[in-house]
């Protein structure tokens, strides 16, 4: 062994052996000599520095002459022998043969040896597996060593980067990966479009004919093409279905009750399929119920303050939720800064949103997706991923507490600020916003009705109606609810709730008068014109549409759902379903509105 660690081949016997190095893991015997007589390697130069090294065990075996000379198969090779562990493409070419030299022993691929590693490291490169004949021998497993784990293989240090480059790939994995490449298919963008729309219109057709079937009135290529015109007003904001003039007054006897809630119902929601309501109250309870049976399927309990990481509920007043337009999620906030996020199946709490520094006052799920934004009195809008369970970005603008917030299917929402008098519109990828400002008093509620238009309320007592190509409304009611109080201290009635059928001419406003009311817009959204009263005793905090418009559901409490100035004790605590009866069955045709 040479100070640099390479090994020397002795010939002869006794001290009169004649040491030969070998250079780059080739070994030379001189002709004539008849034995090859054992090399030692002292375990500190070893190039593998790895415990399951074979060469620190001790001496090699000696091996003869003649089964050296031999190939692995046995039969006497005359070629040049190569280091074992290199194909033949990466071999590198070993010294000059010595004069008169005789082809030398071949290292026979079930010897001990370093792995590899030696000749590795002689060569400047990693060892690749062998091939052929030493290919088909299966080398031994490492024993276990003394602690009971697997020593490192030898051959590959146990903290060598192995490259995907010099690995052999498995016949197996091969093939999947050329499997997965077949069954990809590229696509440019237009060709995806056009796929998209050969399904959407699949889907169309499909729904339309099921309706068809049932209504038995017009062919199908009709239904498709109104669809389609429906949906092109609907992405403009122009789709006004003309429905207001066909509700009637509905029956009181029909109208239905639902209690459960301790405290004044503050906000509810209705499932996207019309088979489910959702609210919540200032006890801080969540009630599911069902629209058809009236039952209470999930209950959530409210909680003590402070008791948010061990209680699965809300421990203040809840003041707003919302569904995402898939039913998947429920968003609820409440006065002690909190969001918590729901699984609307189960009840069951997935998330809890923090970052606000005050009550949290509006909710809404853009329509499509599973992006929440929420309106606080720290006058600030956020940004969510519930499906991310992530924090997006923070808008401010207002000078006054918000206390409501909407959204449809446009990356953008409108919020009522409360005392600052104004309306906003956040445009959320250019984070920019749009002012509007009418109201005399504290803009309380607000609701869109469409892309382009929406309806707020205020406690002036005046409900608005708004495009948001105006600064100003296209229509206002002034007292909308009357006034209170008596003679010469009369104020007007505030406006506690608002409500609009998606996309048509029916709304609804709800205050403490005693009343809901029921309005229709005038073509175009310029105008408000009152069509019933519908009695119910105490504060309307929340109003929803039926996605289909066939009932209402209003919340009624005994106190205002943002405070407590005057209490309605003849008021019940809960929520009232009120079915819409309309003079024919199908909507009148959409009348397409201007800004």
């Amino acid at each position: 062994m040479a100070k640099d660690g390479s090994l020397a081949l002795h010939k002869g016997h006794g001290k009169g052996a004649e040491a030969m190095p070998g250079s780059g893991g080739w070994l030379r015997v001189p002709e004539g000599q008849d034995e090859l007589i054992i090399v030692s390697v002292a375990p500190t130069h070893c190039h593998c520095h790895h415990g399951g090294c074979q060469l620190r065990d001790g001496a090699r075996r000696a091996m003869g002459a003649e089964e050296a000379a031999r190939g692995p198969g046995g039969s006497d090779s005359r070629s040049e022998p190569r280091v074992p562990g290199t194909s033949g493409r990466s071999r590198q070419q070993g010294p000059p043969a010595l004069s008169g030299a005789r082809p030398g022993p071949r290292w026979r691929p079930g010897a001990p040896t370093c792995g590899g590693s030696m000749a590795a490291a002689a060569g400047g490169r990693r060892a690749k597996a062998p091939r052929g004949a030493a290919a088909r021998r299966r080398p031994r497993p490492a024993a276990p060593g003394a602690d009971g784990r697997p020593r490192a293989t030898a051959g590959r240090p146990a903290d060598e980067e192995v490259s995907s480059d010099s690995e052999t790939e498995s016949p197996l994995l091969g093939r999947r990966r050329r499997e997965a490449a077949e069954e990809e298919v590229e696509e440019t963008p237009q060709e995806k479009k056009l796929r998209l729309a050969k399904q959407y219109l699949e889907e169309l057709r499909q729904l339309e004919e099921e309706r068809a079937e049932d209504e038995e009135e017009l062919e199908p290529a009709d239904l498709i093409g109104d669809r389609l015109k429906e949906d092109v007003l609907e992405q403009r904001g122009r789709l006004q279905r003309l429905v207001a003039k066909d509700v009637q007054p509905p029956d009181p006897a029909r109208i239905r009750v639902l209690r459960g809630h301790q405290l004044p119902v503050t906000c509810l929601v209705i499932s996207p399929d019309d088979k489910f309501i959702f609210s919540a109250s200032k006890d801080g309870s969540l009630i599911k119920w069902e629209v058809d049976s009236g039952k209470r399927l999930c209950v959530a309990p409210g909680g003590k303050k402070g008791t948010e990481e061990r209680h699965m509920g809300h421990a203040s007043q809840v003041l707003c939720m919302a569904i995402s337009s898939d039913g998947k999620y429920l968003a609820t906030g409440d006065r002690n800064k909190l969001i918590m996020i729901w699984d609307a199946a189960t009840c069951k709490r997935l998330h809890i949103f923090t970052g606000h520094r005050d009550a949290v006052s509006g909710l809404s799920f853009r329509k499509g997706t599973h992006q929440l934004y929420s309106a606080s009195h720290d006058r600030c809008v956020k940004v969510w991923d519930v499906a991310e369970n992530a924090y997006v970005e923070t808008l401010f603008g207002h000078q006054d507490v918000i206390t409501g917030l909407d959204s449809l299917t446009r990356e953008c929402c409108v919020t009522a600020g409360g005392r600052d008098g104004t309306v906003r519109l956040w445009k959320i990828p250019e984070e920019s916003q749009l002012v509007f400002s009418g109201h005399q008093g504290s803009i309380d509620c607000i609701q869109l009705i469409n892309e382009e238009h929406m309806v707020s309320g205020a406690d002036d007592g005046s409900v608005a109606l708004w495009g948001l190509t105006k600064k100003k409304p296209l229509a206002l009611a002034r007292q909308a609810h009357g006034e209170q109080g008596t003679e010469g201290l009369q104020q007007p009635c505030w406006v506690t709730a608002v409500a609009a059928l998606r996309n048509s001419d029916l709304l609804a406003t709800g205050s403490h008068s005693g009343s809901v009311k029921l309005w229709k817009c005038g073509e175009g959204f310029r105008k408000l014109e009152h069509l019933l009263d519908i009695p119910l005793v105490g504060f309307v905090n929340s109003l929803k549409f039926s996605a289909a418009g066939d009932f209402l559901v209003a919340g009624i409490g005994q106190e205002h759902r943002l405070g407590r100035w005057w209490r309605i004790k003849e008021a019940k605590n809960s929520i009232y379903i009120i079915p819409l009866k309309q003079k024919t069955t199908t909507s009148s045709p959409e009348s397409p509105g201007s800004s």
